[in-house]
């Protein structure tokens, strides 16, 4: 592992958190009073793995990306149950994203990519009702999904 490709999996991490920010934005407009303390704290969790990666991205010398001014999502959003799906969506990105940031690092910074892989893995089953096997790692899944072809750090969800 190279200096340059811990800091590239970094800003991916950071672009993951970016979206998942304003992906629970949506989330808590559309899901029930039921949930909405899950998403609230969903919400909380990634703003404060979003901020922690920018000092982390400066430690390594780098300069953090900036959020987009909206991203697209990967399906409408009428309602609780697409907002419950879209919570799952975004907490699988997001563990796909952690689980490349452990492979590329090593030390307290794996250790933290790992926590992070384990708690989005976590939220994911709370809000889909049931797990996945090797959560963020696409190829283990036995049914990819669609969205997968999909940019968890770009301009999509």
């Amino acid at each position: 592992m190279t200096e340059e490709e811990a800091l590239d999996a970094v800003q991916a991490a950071l672009g993951a958190e970016h979206a998942a920010v304003y992906g629970y934005g949506v989330v808590g407009a559309r899901i029930g009073d039921g949930r909405r303390n899950e998403a609230r704290e969903a919400y909380d969790a990634h703003r404060a793995r979003r901020d922690a990666l920018g000092r982390t991205i400066r430690d390594l010398g780098g300069s953090p990306e900036s959020s987009a001014a909206a991203y697209a999502l990967p399906f409408p959003v009428p309602d609780e149950a697409a907002a419950a799906r879209l919570a799952a969506e975004l907490e699988d990105r997001v563990a796909g994203v952690y689980a490349d940031l452990v492979r590329a690092t090593e030390g307290s910074l794996r250790r933290e990519a790992a926590a992070a892989l384990r708690e989005a893995a976590v939220r994911s089953a709370r809000w889909r009702g049931g797990g996945v096997a090797f959560p963020g790692l696409a190829e283990r899944r036995s049914t990819p999904r669609p969205s997968e072809t999909a940019s968890a750090t770009a301009d999509v969800l």
